[in-house]
């Protein structure tokens, strides 16, 4: 797992430009405290930071084919590089070293941009071929690895991290309101934008080829419609095949290895078929929480005595003041999601043990897991009843119940539903995965900020993939899996894994995102999938001579923090100062008194405003701590 970076330009020699590149570089030395490598040329410029993991002796980068005309740099892992190397040895290709990123120059030469398509993996790379000056950057096809980029004044300037880019002086570092309205609604901000106006994410399956200083971005793979075809039990066969399969692939590693165990049905599948794997006891690291409803840490321990594994485990309390303002740094763009704060503890405390750690991200996008699926399909029914009473009668009723402090319970269900359920029937279940409706927005936003996002709705984008997916022919559940895939998996969830694990400098891979089971879970009937209010029925029943009842049939709780309590207590200072009138007044993106009566309405314990005051929060630290930093720190409309 590495950090690379780099700069092309026909229009400047890059020679003189080796400090930016190493200012670049350094950036991400979290990312790969073990070693750097550099290549620069008149139009290109190339560098990484490298975490070994596979061929420790030899496995530096940038590195070269034969004549050295074609140079790489990569981030990531390419699962299947055995298999692709035997197959390029037969056609003639020599190999110098046993890296897996050698691979992919020689299949570039053997493939072309193609090659991509041979891949299993997750990756981000920057392959320069100076014969055709050419430069070409790719991300893997669901998006696990990160990749930005700004074209401007001549230069693409691409990197693993926002901070690699920003650190080149000729990228402007102007705040884009857009993606700013992006995150206060979805607490994500989804691609091609970041909170650069200037600086774009590449999209997931896509790859950007950079030539006689144009851009030319293309997408390489999706999910495309194939329905599966076979009895049940073919498909429970099939899936326990791939499972194995994946897994297997992801436990090369010449470094220890463990696993991510939060106790849910994803990651203790995920550490039975490690057991399977290897002969090797697996090492398993999990964190809990004091409140008894988010606590799931008596699961992790019932799997871990099961198979058996060298388990440990922490306790995650509120004292986290000085670690929110180092994780909002290592995000370099906001995200709004609370449980940045146990995926890095954990990552913390498993990098004192192994390298590198499998995690079960991935089954409720897949397999259909999440409780707004289980929304959506109440809402069918729901939306029978008259408008009048489910935009203002139902919402005003359970306006007046406080929150209960429970996770979640009848009460916050219901009025979490209500909520969503006053929202375009079109947005389909992202009703309840947003948490700021055109209301709240009337009341928070200025009218510069309004104004400026008045022809870029979130609906629209979010619209824009659920068109696609009707177009493919897909179920309405599989619709719904294909718009999560595309933008909350991989724009928050894998965001999220992948900061926290590299801010701890530990690889996480995800054996539930192999492609092959990607498409086959998306494909899957939707009667496999959700069976009444029960969810991920074929997965469970893969699971079910493997788990232990309790984790088998647990309902969903999901890998979060009690935000809302922390608020009220230890976490209360930092809200006020943060979000003090004098510090909102300063900006020029919300109307203070709309700030101060949402925190009067949660302390008083009569709204729930947990999710939207964190946000808030979350940009006034980014605010401080990387957009000071780049000399930017005010909106420009």
């Amino acid at each position: 797992m590495c950090g690379i970076c780099g700069i092309s330009s026909h229009a400047s020699n890059l020679l003189s430009q080796n400090q930016i590149l190493e200012q670049m570089n350094n950036s991400m030395t979290h990312r790969g405290p073990d070693d750097s490598g550099y290549h620069v040329e008149p139009c290109a410029a190339l560098a990484m930071r490298r975490l070994s993991i596979i061929d420790l002796a030899t496995g530096h980068q940038p590195i070269s084919n034969e004549d050295d005309s074609i140079w790489l740099v990569f981030n990531g892992e390419i699962y299947n590089f055995q298999e692709i190397r035997e197959n390029l040895e037969r056609r003639g290709h020599r190999f110098k070293t046993m890296s897996d990123s050698e691979v992919i120059i020689h299949a570039y030469e053997e493939y072309g941009d193609d090659c991509v398509d041979h891949f299993n993996g997750m990756f981000g790379f920057a392959l320069w071929d100076s014969n055709k000056r050419r430069l070409m950057i790719a991300r893997d096809r669901v998006g696990i690895k990160p990749l930005y980029y700004s074209h401007h004044q001549g230069q693409l300037v691409f990197g693993s991290e926002l901070k690699a880019v920003l650190n080149n002086p000729h990228v402007p570092r102007e705040v884009d309101p857009i993606a700013l309205n992006h995150f206060l609604t979805l607490e994500y901000i989804p691609s091609p934008y970041s909170i650069f106006k200037h600086i774009r994410k590449l999209p997931a399956g896509h790859r950007l080829v950079y030539e006689n200083d144009q851009v030319r971005i293309e997408k390489y793979w999706d999910i495309k419609r194939d329905p599966v075809s076979m009895s049940e039990q073919e498909a429970i066969e099939r899936l326990k095949w791939l499972l194995h399969d994946s897994v297997r692939l992801r436990m090369v590693s010449d470094v220890p290895l463990g696993a991510f165990l939060s106790g849910g049905l994803d990651s203790s599948g995920i550490v039975s078929y490690m057991s399977d794997a290897s002969s090797v006891t697996p090492q398993t690291f999990s964190i809990g929480f004091q409140e008894s409803t988010y606590n799931e840490l008596p699961f992790a321990r019932s799997v871990a005595n099961k198979f058996g594994t060298q388990h440990r485990e922490e306790i995650l309390k509120p004292d986290i003041l000085d670690l929110a303002y180092k994780l909002i740094s290592h995000l370099d763009e906001p995200l709004g999601d609370f449980s940045i704060f146990p995926t890095f503890l954990v990552s913390q405390m498993a990098r004192k043990h192994v390298k590198v750690v499998l995690s079960g991200d991935g089954g409720d996008e897949v397999f259909g897991g999440y409780d707004t699926y289980v929304a959506q399909n109440m809402a069918r029914t729901y939306q029978f009843l008259p408008a009048v009473m489910r935009q203002r009668i139902l919402p005003s009723i359970l306006d007046r119940l406080p929150p209960r402090p429970a996770k979640k319970g009848f009460i916050n269900k219901a009025k979490r539903f209500v909520e969503g359920g006053a929202l375009p029937s079109h947005l389909q279940h992202t009703r309840w995965m947003m948490f700021m409706n055109q209301a709240n927005k009337q009341d928070l936003y200025s009218g510069a900020m309004l104004d400026y996002i008045a022809d870029a709705s979130v609906e629209s984008t979010l619209g824009s993939y659920f068109a696609q997916a009707e177009a493919e022919d897909f179920d309405p559940l599989a619709q719904q899996q294909f718009v999560d895939i595309k933008t909350y998996m991989a724009e928050n969830i894998l965001t999220k894994v992948d900061r926290m694990s590299m801010a701890a400098s530990i690889e996480a891979r995800v054996p539930l995102l192999d492609h092959r089971i990607v498409e086959f879970g998306v494909n899957l009937p939707a009667s496999l999938k959700m069976n009444g209010g029960n969810t991920k029925s074929v997965l469970r029943q893969v699971m079910a001579d493997r788990l232990p009842a309790d984790v088998l049939n647990k309902p969903k709780e999901g890998f979060s923090i009690p935000i809302k309590h922390w608020l009220r207590g230890p976490l209360n200072p930092l809200m006020m100062e943060l979000l003090s009138p004098e510090r909102v007044s300063q900006r020029n993106y919300f109307n203070p008194e709309t700030v101060t009566r949402w925190i009067g309405e949660h302390m008083a314990g009569r709204v729930n405003h947990s999710h939207r005051l964190w946000a808030l929060m979350v940009f006034e630290l980014w605010q401080q701590n990387v957009l000071a930093n780049t000399g930017k720190e005010k909106m420009t409309a």
